[in-house]
């Protein structure tokens, strides 16, 4: 029983982390004065959620496999249209 909890928690922090990802993504603008620091939110809040998605990754079932997948993409697209400056 606690390997299936573990699966459920580790999948509840990805689907968080991404989900918080995403809100500063959608918040972020550019011309604010706080952008900058906004950006390195939203850069730190993209690696967190990489790395929950992937500790998910490893206990995933199988039925949570393509959602994880699906964050993943979500998270990439998110890194495709911001310039983190590196």
């Amino acid at each position: 029983m606690p390997y299936n909890k573990n699966k459920q928690q580790a999948f509840q922090a990805a689907q968080q982390g991404v989900d918080h990802a995403v809100d500063i993504y959608k918040d972020l603008v550019r011309n604010d004065p706080d952008y900058g620091h906004h950006l390195k939110d939203l850069k730190n809040e993209v690696n967190e959620a990489f790395e929950q998605i992937q500790n998910a990754l490893e206990v995933a079932s199988e039925s949570q496999l393509d959602q994880l997948q699906k964050f993943q993409s979500d998270l990439q697209s998110i890194v495709s249209n911001v310039d983190f400056g590196e």
